[in-house]
């Protein structure tokens, strides 16, 4: 006998919420974080824009079309805007992150909306509710099984990013129930992102959030067009979560519960260095020992406090992560960023090259850098970091970040933000004139018919 089936399906529910949302019902400050997202988004994409990565996405797929990648000439359709505009906002790992989840939601929900915005005519109100609904149900898929798609080997913001990404788009286009829940089912199908990047840095994880954009597009036309998917693609036996985090057994009422209320998108975090979420805190602490007035050389042993979800990322194989392979591995090494952060006094986009992953001064140090598990580490409910320095004279120094810069405990300002994106476009190539006309552009970008032709240059 097969096993009888919900008479109302998670897919169904999610959808009802989503389509119903109307931005009259978005608190300002929600509209207001949906601004410093859309920011974040815009300088990340242009930081990345002459990047070796972003070029061979963009030779790799036609150009033409009606829609914008952001900080190019060309044009191209909706599904390979999202795609270039999505792999480039995640692309250096300085992009937004959610606690508990972890996901990274705006590089995914960002370029999906915008993408299809242009390509359908939306109007703004619409691309406006689409992106809030989908960052926020993005953040809420995120704690239905923590840390068990991450554990299992998938990265969840390429996995539940493509349904975050459905959704939005299914409400930016306003799509009905029905065809929304095909589009979740349909997108089920498309998701996918293993980690093995992290063996040698490979560049896969770089195109996940650009892959989930593009499925959020392409789910979304196929369900609009009548082609069924299951509408229990999250909690069925053959399910989304059954698939990716090895069990179907959740907490789906986190999806809905007390939603247009608790903004679980309000306590996203801005990254305050290019480089991996969990390694913010640490880059902290080394920033800080690295005005205790000692050296590099000084240093013998340096032993690190994790937690036990850090370390298949950050930690293993030590060899390795001591001497990465290239400055993409670099991001996803913990005694890496304590080092680099430690010698060159920081931790944005210049101390993540080829040049700083070849410094023996920086390796050296690297080397002394090791680790070992605390089992009351809050981790994944909060992001800490500790640092001990042992010196050759005997002294210690210790420092400890008891959550990440940029999040809810110890939020970014707007101006802040803003700054990050200044810093973000100049490294891009942006001269301040075109960096001031955009952030002056935001408030009313997507009022009415979102123009993005300006941020082509």
């Amino acid at each position: 006998m097969s096993e009888k089936l919900p008479e109302v399906a998670v897919a169904e529910r999610l959808a009802e919420q989503t389509l119903a949302l109307n931005v009259d019902a978005i608190p300002a400050e929600v509209l207001a974080r949906a601004e410093e997202l859309l920011i974040d988004v815009v300088g990340l994409c242009v930081a990345a824009r002459n990047t070796d990565y972003i070029k061979a996405v963009i030779a790799g797929v036609d150009a033409g079309g009606p829609c914008t990648a952001i900080g190019h000439t060309q044009t191209f359709s909706a599904e390979a805007a999202a795609l270039i505009n999505g792999t480039a906002t995640h692309g250096e790992d300085f992009d937004d992150t959610f606690e508990g989840g972890p996901v990274h939601s705006s590089t995914v929900i960002g370029p999906a909306v915008l993408a299809a915005a242009e390509r359908f005519g939306c109007d703004g109100r619409d691309v406006l509710a689409g992106f809030v609904a989908g960052v926020e149900m993005l953040c809420r898929m995120s704690m239905v099984i923590p840390k068990a798609i991450h554990k299992s080997g998938f990265h969840p913001t390429a996995v539940l990013g493509a349904m975050g990404a459905t959704l939005a788009v299914a409400r930016t286009l306003r799509l009905n129930k029905q065809q929304t829940v095909d589009a979740l089912g349909i997108a089920g199908s498309m998701a996918s992102g293993i980690i093995e990047y992290l063996a040698e840095g490979a560049w896969t994880k770089r195109m996940h959030a650009g892959w989930a954009a593009q499925v959020g597009i392409q789910a979304a036309r196929f369900g609009q067009q009548g082609f069924l998917g299951p509408r229990t693609v999250f909690e069925g036996t053959h399910g989304l979560y059954y698939a990716f985090a090895r069990s179907a057994a959740g907490d789906y009422d986190v999806l809905t519960r007390d939603f247009g209320k608790d903004w679980y998108m309000s306590r996203i975090t801005f990254k305050p260095y290019a480089t991996g979420t969990m390694n913010q805190p640490y880059a902290d602490c080394a920033l800080r020992l690295a005005k205790k007035g000692f050296s590099a050389e000084d240093v013998v042993d340096v032993l690190c406090e994790t937690a036990e979800g850090y370390v298949h990322r950050l930690w293993d194989p030590l060899p390795a992560k001591q001497r990465p392979a290239n400055e993409y591995a670099a991001k996803f090494s913990a005694p890496f960023n304590i080092a680099v952060a430690f010698v060159t006094g920081g931790a944005g986009l210049a101390a993540f090259t080829e040049k700083t992953v070849r410094d023996e001064r920086i390796l050296a140090l690297a080397s002394k850098v090791k680790y070992v598990v605390d089992p009351n580490n809050p981790y994944p409910k909060a992001y800490t970091g500790h640092v001990r320095m042992t010196l050759k004279d005997g002294r210690v120094f210790e420092e400890r970040q008891p959550h990440i810069r940029g999040g809810a405990q110890e939020p970014l300002t707007r101006a802040e933000i803003e700054d990050k994106c200044r810093r973000n476009c100049a490294f891009g190539g942006w001269g301040e004139q075109q960096i001031s006309a955009f952030l002056e552009s935001v408030p009313g970008l997507l009022k009415g018919k979102p123009d993005l032709k300006a941020l082509r240059a």
